[in-house]
């Protein structure tokens, strides 16, 4: 028999447990009210002969107050239950000091030590990390939700942050804190003169906005072709009056071209190389993604080419280690737009796409936004992600015009829909019931994350809220106004509709009954989160997760409590988001065609993944990039 602890954990049934336990209760009565050692064995007998795979520490408990009830030693049920409440004021003290103490001692045995050989700053986040979890769990979130959480019908992300006044992902407003300036650590930073300056700017923006949300940060780069313009205008004046008259005017505009050359190489160099170098406050790297995408109206689109083509060419020739061997940087992410100008169909810029694609083919990224499907589930916008695949909602300023940057995220909690399933055992009305009660679990949890934010004043980070990052505010403003009338997201996630469609339906989504079953689902999913906007004037947004981390813990859990089940527990984690199983063969285009409409259907965040091979035809690769123009939202290609 196995015993669920408080925070989880299975382990195994241990009868001297109980005998101890009593036994100390035992020494707080007279002889008369205490427990014979007959009485003892009776109630551990009476447990064991239950015959549960598993059983929950607190029920073992229950059935022992009820036993001695039974015996008539109710002075001694009374001991047991101040026994009890004391030991749980005990875990409720201290849960944290064999965490820290392993951190501190870079104990190989602790989680953390796995992640890399710890220096003292990334020390001293682990153990914010870990005591913002443990009070989270204890103190901040209502006990439901924390022992939600603990058994797996939820997961609430960034826990580890949750004490901390921060937000989440962010799409940073670059241009403005370039145009007009901005405030870093007190220090007034006026607008860049070149485009060289205007990437030291920014990655001094990005590392001071880093140490202040727990999220990543989306930057558009169509924002910098007016500064290599200024830096073109700078080197003409330089050359021309020392050489105007004394050289052809060819040579003089080859020269500034160099110049001007040699300038792009180094920003875009000297941005790679900081946000891969630089550690933040928190010990880690920033994460940073940068959207590239041609906009055929932009006063600088020239410029905006020759940014778009050096960034992709320094991906594509990556970075070396300490050893002086080539790898690949882990940031920033890329994500390059497919329009009409681009999407090798015969555009003027498909030879950037085809840069693009053989820079992903060997780093990873860029990964491809669909501008058309953009515009069509998007009011007639094109914007980036924010973090690795969240989408903001469109929304209007008070002059009509759609804005996306100075938006966020206020925070994630997914559900665990295989768990549901496998509660539900094939029964669909069960099913449905089930998932309502827990998506108002999960509506709770979000609007703890909501509520955390509220009454937070500006200067908590002035470079986000009172310099330009995402506002102008006042001095000690309040930020309320930015998490309502859908200015920021916040966001319910959803995985494993692989395994939630076997055991409902006994099929994948890949056969009509079960892609039917699968669509439906997420479909209510969209329907809750509308409602919750509607009733909230809070902008909820439904995303398809992908996080290893949530997959490989909610089947963990599961695993622990329902044992073994063929193609859904019998793995190392759930499927993600809307995906077929691995084990699943289905045509690309066929598979895209089904996971479009699934995208479709979670606008605050999905990713289809394609496999292509490095020799592949050209023609077929024509085909294959037209079709994700015209059909899918969001891709990856992969090998």
């Amino acid at each position: 028999m196995k015993v669920i602890k408080r925070d989880g954990r299975a382990v195994d049934y241990d009868r001297t447990k109980i005998q101890t336990a009593i036994e100390k209760a035992n020494q707080e009565v007279a002889l008369a009210n205490r427990a014979s050692a007959e009485d003892i064995k009776g109630i551990i007998t009476y447990i064991e002969e239950l015959n549960k795979k598993r059983i929950l520490v607190e029920d073992i408990q229950d059935i022992i107050e009820e036993k001695l009830m039974e015996l008539k030693k109710y002075e001694l049920a009374k001991k047991y239950i101040v026994y009890r409440y004391t030991r749980a004021l005990v875990r409720k003290q201290n849960t944290t000091d064999e965490t820290i103490l392993g951190i501190i001692r870079n104990d190989s045995n602790n989680e953390y030590f796995e992640k890399n050989n710890m220096t003292a700053a990334m020390q001293r986040n682990y153990i914010s990390a870990e005591v913002s979890r443990d009070l989270t769990k204890r103190l901040l979130l209502p006990e439901k939700i924390a022992k939600a959480d603990e058994d797996g019908i939820l997961y609430f992300h960034n826990a580890d942050y949750f004490v901390h006044p921060m937000i989440g992902n962010s799409y940073i407003n670059i241009g403005d804190m370039l145009d007009n300036g901005t405030v870093i650590n007190g220090k007034m930073i006026e607008s860049p003169k070149s485009f060289l300056v205007a990437c030291i700017v920014a990655t001094q923006i990005i590392a001071g906005l880093s140490g202040n949300q727990y999220g990543g940060q989306t930057i558009d780069m169509s924002h910098f072709g007016k500064y290599l313009r200024k830096s073109y205008k700078k080197f003409r004046l330089q050359i021309e009056k020392e050489y105007k008259g004394k050289m052809s005017e060819e040579y003089i505009e080859d020269l500034i071209s160099k110049r001007v050359k040699s300038e792009l190489e180094s920003g875009i160099q000297m941005i790679q190389y900081q946000i891969n170098v630089l550690e933040t406050i928190n010990g880690k790297k920033p994460v940073v993604t940068l959207f590239l995408h041609i906009k055929e109206n932009d006063e600088y689109i020239k410029e905006n080419i020759m940014v778009i083509e050096e960034v992709l060419k320094q991906r594509y020739q990556g970075i070396k280690d300490e050893e002086g061997r080539e790898i690949t940087p882990e940031f920033p992410r890329l994500v390059y737009v497919l329009d009409e100008n681009n999407s090798l169909q015969g555009g003027k810029y498909d030879y950037l796409t085809k840069l693009a694609i053989k820079c992903s083919l060997k780093r990873g990224y860029p990964r491809y936004i669909s501008a058309k499907k953009m515009r069509e589930n998007y009011k007639g916008n094109v914007f980036g992600p924010i973090g690795e695949t969240d989408f903001l909602t469109p929304l209007k300023n008070e002059n009509g015009e759609y804005i996306f940057e100075g938006r966020f995220s206020q925070g994630i909690v997914s559900i665990n829909l295989p768990q549901i399933a496998i509660i539900a055992d094939g029964d669909e009305n069960k099913f449905w019931k089930m998932l309502d009660e827990r998506l108002e679990l999960c509506f709770e949890a979000l609007m703890c994350r909501h509520y955390a934010l509220v009454g937070i004043r500006s200067n908590i980070s002035p470079l986000h809220w009172e310099h330009g990052a995402l506002s102008r505010m006042k001095k000690e403003e309040r930020i309320d106004k930015m998490l309502l009338n859908n200015y920021s997201i916040i966001t319910l996630g959803y995985m494993g509709i692989y395994e939630t469609t076997k055991l409902i339906k006994g099929m994948s989504q890949a056969e009509k009954e079960g892609r039917e079953f699968a669509l439906k689902t997420i479909k209510h999913l969209k329907n809750t989160v509308e409602k919750w906007k509607k009733e909230t004037n809070i902008a909820f947004v439904l995303s398809a997760v992908n996080s290893k981390e949530v997959l490989t813990r909610f089947l963990s859990i599961d695993r622990e409590k329902y044992g073994i089940i063929k193609d859904v527990t019998d793995k190392t984690c759930y499927t993600g988001a809307y995906y077929l199983s691995q084990n699943e063969e289905l045509e690309t285009y066929e598979r895209l065609s089904m996971e479009s409409e699934f995208q479709n259907n979670s606008l605050g965040g999905a990713i289809s993944y394609i496999k292509v091979d490095e020799n592949i035809e050209e023609e077929e690769l024509k085909k294959l990039m037209e079709y994700i123009y015209e059909n899918v939202q969001y891709v990856k290609l992969i090998k």
